[in-house]
């Protein structure tokens, strides 16, 4: 019951933070969509009451809690469609390149974390430290620009903006490139030339991206590796003369892992989200977090607020799905 609550008091929070916000914002969404200057009061008027603004702030916000709690976010200011239809189009974008950041960060930092904490204080551990904190420190949109600026201007390796070539025409089936350009149809017209390119154009951001919670994983990963190889089990092992790397990976790194998993996923949740906003505008990639950015220049209020109450249940779901995870690999837990 007290889970239920706090997550019921957290999400009216959402919805408050949501909805107050962007207004607090200076510029007027309608005459952003229809003009200043061709604007005349009538028009004006008819505008504002189309799209309920002209009601009082509390009314409207008691609206949008009423239609949110049904599913329904309204329809965007700008193009005029469901809010719920434009977020559904881009999340295939956002997810994959989440994926992609996700698979990398375990795949890099947690091998890099385990490896400084067997060497520890030797040059290897030395070298992932201070990559790490480098890592940590570089802010996403200054590296995005610069891998733009080395792999894309000077080298010509890698394109600037965008999910795939111009020179495929592939029709969005499942909205993830990676595997529509696997599917029959596009494999018989492009070969997997449309799926390198797919994969050429994720590389850039997925390392923009990854550069934080790789650094975040390596660290925690050595500290909590570091004291559970110091534990009286872990001497007790090696004096029955178990394999090293029998003792690492099936005795130390399960305990080692657990408060990554508990930081290590909250961190990365909330670094992804903020990391998405500015890594897909950077690169133009066509996600939600992009959409979020083009909506708040455009003051649709709809959409900004849909979207921030979505990533906020997104977030709340992490939360819940870490918890359970925590439990499944601790059985002390399930006592």
């Amino acid at each position: 019951m007290i889970k239920l609550g706090t997550l019921l008091c957290t999400l009216l929070g959402i919805t408050l933070i949501a909805f107050f916000v962007i207004r607090l914002a200076p510029g007027n969404p309608v005459l952003l969509m229809i003009g200043e200057r061709g604007a005349d009061p009538r028009q004006y008027q008819e505008a504002l009451h189309r799209l309920s603004l002209d009601r009082p702030l509390f009314e409207q916000y008691l609206g949008f809690v009423g239609r949110a709690s049904g599913g329904d976010f309204g329809s965007s200011i700008v193009s005029g469609r469901s809010v719920q239809t434009e977020l559904l189009a881009r999340w295939p974008a956002t997810i994959e390149l989440g994926v992609a950041v996700i698979l990398l960060s375990l795949l890099v930092g947690v091998p890099a974390g385990v490896i400084a904490a067997i060497r520890r204080r030797s040059v290897v551990d030395k070298l992932i430290t201070v990559g790490s904190l480098i890592g940590y420190s570089m802010p996403v949109f200054w590296l995005g620009l610069v891998l733009i600026l080395v792999f894309s201007e000077m080298l010509g390796l890698t394109p600037v903006s965008g999910r795939l070539d111009i020179a495929f025409d592939i029709r969005p089936a499942t909205g993830f490139m990676l595997i529509d350009t696997l599917l029959p149809e596009a494999t018989a017209r492009y070969g997997l030339d449309a799926f390198f390119s797919a994969l050429h154009h994720l590389l850039l951001p997925t390392l923009t991206m990854a550069a934080t919670p790789i650094a975040v994983f390596a660290r925690m990963t050595r500290a909590s590796m570091s004291e559970v190889l110091g534990e009286d089990y872990i001497r007790t092992a090696r004096a029955k003369g178990l394999a090293a790397l029998r003792i690492i990976w099936l005795h130390a790194l399960r305990n080692a892992l657990l408060p990554v998993i508990t930081v290590g996923g909250l961190f990365f949740v909330s670094s992804a989200i903020a990391g998405a906003i500015l890594t897909e505008t950077i690169f133009g990639w066509p996600g939600v977090g992009s959409y979020i950015v083009n909506s708040v220049y455009a003051r649709d209020y709809p959409v900004i607020q849909g979207s921030i109450l979505l990533i906020g249940v997104l977030v709340i779901l992490t939360n819940a799905g870490v918890d359970l995870l925590y439990r499944v690999a601790n059985p002390r837990m399930r006592v």
